[in-house]
């Protein structure tokens, strides 16, 4: 799909390239019959004394020649482009153009014609050359990927294969500066990865053993051997290419709108160009007027308008890892006034951690801990895996576990050293037959907000450890900001304990704050902030929670590189866990309206000055061309100006990036 992508744009861009040459060739022939005109030029090349004719102007049989050739030359793309449209029975726009050239060369204007034609192609080719590049660099990111990748065979040796040939479950390895051919998992290795392009994470990302690595990333420091668990087009980055080509081709309700007026749009000004030549005194006047009301009515600034800001506002999304997905997201975001974020895993990192720890009278804390993680080593549980962290951050040896059993939301139980360990909720261990006494002490209380894990051997309680998972350091600041951008509803939901979530919520200054919710509960909150008004988004994960964000004016999954639950889930993907793309991706859409609305505020303006100093004023067909194409730029580079909404950002990440390879060559010399 994206191999026909990539000669689609090669074969527009080759026929775009012979447009232009033809056009200059026509150029330099109507530029000619206006030299051969000159009397020293005329009696030099040809023995010939220029005419007089009418304007007081000089001409020459050879002159009429030439501009002739070059309107014909310029003229045809017009002319055929406006036939093919006809046939194909839709009314397009550009006839206008078209009519104007074949009236100018039928009343014998060939020189008139060949400049209109000019002018008019020029405006096309910087539509088409704008409208390429944007489709080129989303494409650019599937050029990212390596052509080859070095496969490791399980002999250890290497060989070159091409990376659209790996498959599921081999292993590659990639050098430092090299791009990674792959989605996959760190088997071996250490090294300093930018993922930018896949996240827009400001900074390199440390991977190690058992470290997710996105096809297209750069390998900035170390050597990686990676298992293969993507590859092609299911890559990450190769979906990513292809939701954003799917998002170019979507429409607002403005465009739509657009083309739903453009049938009844031409024969309107057809109708006024024919009643001002019909009662004009001087029908070569009348004529001449007419012809300048069909360039000047052809309204390319104002269809330029909306689709030119949408492009440059999904590259800029694009860039800073913020997957759109449909044009109308983008044109609705600016209108939200709730947010509901889910907790675990987006307001917070989702990793647990361990905070405290109370071990029973005679107790010691080692103990408590190599009892915990000995037995929860065998469970990927988050709880699990931070006691097991910690105990080897405190260089406790393991004891690996027998009858090691698991029960869901409750705890596991193991045997160890001949004795039955048990780890999980007070509750749980009560019904194991464990004295759980120890928590009717005020000094074993639990704490507020810290999820509670007790220990036990046998039928002993042995104490408690208490786990927190940490709030994101950025999503306070994003919240703010969300405040200060007028949206002041901003709702915490989580199915964890009330203390947990009045903790986290205090800390992030979350309006509303519901807890111990289920699936169902979060359903209905969105259901009923819609009903009360509110145009609301939700925030998540993208992995439990997409009935939330189906059911929300906007969903916006978070963390969604490497996940297509995530991906598919949402309307609106944040590459990475960065909050604070969130406020980013408001103002860039408001930002886009704004410059939407000034490019149609701008197209209709100019339609109306310059058609009524056609009818009423000096305004020639010549200027009308010309006045024609710059206007058509200005609406170009008024919405490219949405490319450096994110420019800072992308800057920091390349200033970065930057200095970390200029260090060992700094080093070297």
């Amino acid at each position: 799909m994206a191999d026909a992508h990539m000669k689609e744009i090669e074969a527009e861009t080759v026929k775009a390239s012979g447009l232009l040459i033809a056009t200059l060739m026509g150029g330099m022939l109507v530029v000619s019959s206006f030299v051969v005109d000159f009397p020293i030029v005329a009696r030099t090349l040809f023995q010939y004394d220029p005419v007089v004719i009418a304007g007081g102007r000089a001409s020459t049989p050879y002159s009429a020649v030439i501009a002739l050739l070059g309107a014909v030359l310029l003229g045809a793309p017009l002319v055929w482009h406006a036939v093919k449209c006809l046939r194909h029975g839709h009314m397009h726009m550009d006839e206008l153009v078209a009519l104007a050239v074949v009236a100018a060369i039928a009343l014998g204007e060939y020189q008139e014609a060949g400049i209109i034609a000019f002018f008019m192609i020029i405006s096309n080719l910087i539509e088409t050359r704008t409208a390429l590049g944007a489709r080129a660099s989303i494409e650019s990111l599937l050029r990212l990927t390596p052509d080859k990748a070095q496969r490791v065979l399980p002999d250890g040796t290497e060989v070159d294969v091409l990376a659209k040939q790996l498959q599921t479950g081999e292993v590659v390895r990639v050098r430092p500066g090299d791009n990674i051919p792959a989605d996959g998992e760190v088997i071996s290795g250490e090294s300093t990865v930018n993922q930018a392009n896949i996240t827009g994470e400001s900074l390199p990302v440390d991977k190690t053993i058992g470290a997710e690595v996105f096809s297209g990333t750069n390998n900035l420091t170390g050597v990686l051997d990676i298992r293969v668990t993507k590859a092609g087009q299911e890559t990450t980055l190769g979906r990513v290419q292809q939701l954003i080509l799917d998002a170019e081709k979507t429409r607002i309700p403005l465009m739509r709108l657009i083309d739903r007026y453009a049938g009844w749009y031409t024969p309107t000004i057809c109708m006024l160009a024919a009643v001002v030549w019909f009662f004009s005194e001087d029908k070569d006047v009348g004529i001449h007027k007419a012809i300048t009301m069909l360039i000047i009515a052809c309204p390319c600034a104002l269809v330029l308008a909306t689709p030119t800001a949408m492009v440059a506002a999904l590259s800029c999304a694009a860039r800073l890892g913020i997957l759109i997905k449909n044009v109308v997201q983008l044109e609705y975001a600016r209108t939200l006034t709730a947010v509901i974020f889910d907790k675990t895993g987006t307001l917070t990192t989702g990793e647990l951690w361990v905070t405290q720890m109370k071990p029973a009278p005679g107790v010691d804390g080692a103990d408590v801990l190599w009892a915990a993680a000995s037995t929860e080593q065998m469970s990927k549980h988050p709880a699990a895996i931070a006691m097991v962290n910690v105990a080897r951050k405190a260089k406790i040896d393991l004891t690996t576990p027998e009858n090691f059993r698991e029960t869901p939301g409750r705890g596991v139980s193991a045997t160890l050293g001949g004795e039955r360990i048990l780890v999980g909720r007070s509750a749980w261990l009560g019904d194991q037959g464990v004295d759980m006494s120890i928590t009717k002490n005020p000094d074993y209380a639990e704490p507020e907000g810290v999820s509670m894990l007790y220990v036990a051997r046998g039928t002993k309680c042995l104490g408690w450890i208490g786990l927190e998972d940490r709030t994101r350091p950025e999503a306070r600041a994003a919240i703010d900001e969300l405040r200060s951008l007028n949206i002041h509803h901003l709702s915490m939901v989580t199915g964890d304990k009330w203390s947990v979530a009045r903790r986290v919520g205090a800390e992030m200054g979350c309006t509303e704050v519901q807890a111990e919710v289920l699936p169902e509960e979060k359903l209905k909150l969105v259901h009923d902030l819609r009903r009360r008004g509110h145009r609301v988004a939700v925030v998540g994960d993208g992995v439990n929670d997409a009935p939330m964000l189906a059911a929300s004016d906007l969903g916006i999954a978070m963390g969604a590189a490497g996940s297509d639950v995530a991906i598919n889930s949402a309307s609106i993907a944040l590459m990475n866990n960065d909050l604070s793309r969130l406020p980013f991706l408001i103002r860039l859409s408001r930002g886009t309206m704004r410059v939407v609305s000034q490019n149609i505020i701008f197209g209709v303006a100019f339609i109306v000055i310059t058609m009524t100093l056609a009818i009423w004023g000096p305004l020639t067909p010549i200027t009308a061309a010309v006045a024609h194409t710059v206007a058509t730029a200005v609406v170009i580079f008024n919405s490219a100006r949405l490319v450096r909404f994110g420019e800072s950002r992308v800057e920091e990440t390349e200033n970065y990036i930057g200095s970390l390879i200029a260090e060992p060559v700094a080093a070297t010399s």
